[in-house]
């Protein structure tokens, strides 16, 4: 069976994070979108003969239990979402949508990628599936581990770091030391996490520098984004309330109790800079010493 990843034309709706690559090369779980999407469909790709071709909208996220039923189907098929029946999946023959196939939805499990903080739960999904520790860096005396983690070569994990939960560490990081990690979390490569900073269920992409005093809850950092001493993502509204956010334009609600800042590339915050849950900093915008970011940062 060949795979066939057809693109969407809404990853302006992932901005800021879109803005400087495309959706696939979003990081997630242990590598990118991409490669975890072909990661997760290769047992449908074992399964089906060479003539046979699987074609995935890429803002598509299939649970593992449509996996499953793919892996089951010999015959053409299409999957579509939600009540407007939108197509996000097909088997043909070809990569046409077949015109006599058999039409079936996609669980509530699998998600359209459709915001950025969706790239959370994608990332949630992954990470929160490990089972194993890979440790191929080195991870130093006084450092306690509750969960699993990846570590990458070259990355040092220093003594008074603390890991609840599951934990992906890309290579050549700096961890530490006396720094804490919890939920499911993806550390890109060459990022420098340091004393008394807290991780929460988040993404850094790689090259991010969050040195000295802060916390980051449930959000995305872009590359090469370096957060001031101090700098607080706060991620929880007072009512108890799900966030919102403004998306093209609209205030939406983003179904998430839990929701702190996403950030586009080389973002800069200055020293205790506050950062209300669910707001966005466009790429190479920064921040003053003090600020309180109440709305979203763009150009």
């Amino acid at each position: 069976m060949k795979l066939k990843i057809t693109p969407s034309d809404k990853t302006g709706y992932l901005y800021p994070v879109t803005c400087t690559r495309k959706i696939l090369e979003c990081p997630v779980g242990t590598s990118t979108l991409g490669a975890e999407l072909e990661k997760r469909l290769s047992k449908v790709l074992k399964s089906m003969g060479d003539e046979i071709t699987l074609c995935l909208c890429e803002d598509f996220w299939p649970s593992r239990e449509l996996v499953s039923s793919l892996c089951e189907i010999r015959r053409e098929a299409v999957v579509y979402h939600g009540e407007n029946k939108r197509v996000v999946a097909w088997i043909s023959a070809d990569v046409n949508i077949p015109n006599r196939a058999e039409w079936m939805p996609a669980d509530p499990k699998s998600l359209i990628i459709a915001a950025p903080w969706h790239l959370l739960s994608v990332n949630e999904d992954i990470v929160g599936s490990i089972r194993k520790s890979v440790i191929n860096g080195e991870v130093r005396k006084g450092v306690t581990v509750e969960g699993n983690i990846i570590v990458g070569k070259g990355t040092v994990i220093l003594p008074g770091v603390y890991i609840d939960g599951n934990v992906v560490f890309g290579e050549d990081c700096k961890i530490g030391p006396n720094c804490y990690f919890r939920g499911n979390t993806f550390i890109g490569n060459k990022c420098h996490v340091g004393q008394a900073v807290e991780i929460k269920n988040s993404i850094l992409m790689e090259k991010v520098s969050a040195g000295h005093l802060s916390y980051v809850g449930d959000s995305i950092i872009g590359a090469s984004s370096n957060l001031g001493a101090g700098t607080i993502t706060a991620n929880f509204r007072h009512d108890g309330k799900s966030h919102r956010s403004i998306l093209n334009g609209e205030l939406v609600d983003t179904g998430r109790r839990k929701l702190g800042v996403i950030t586009g590339d080389n973002v800069h915050t200055g020293i205790h800079t506050s950062i209300y849950p669910g707001r966005k900093i466009w790429p190479q915008m920064s921040t003053l010493p003090g600020d309180i970011v109440i709305k979203d940062i763009m150009p």
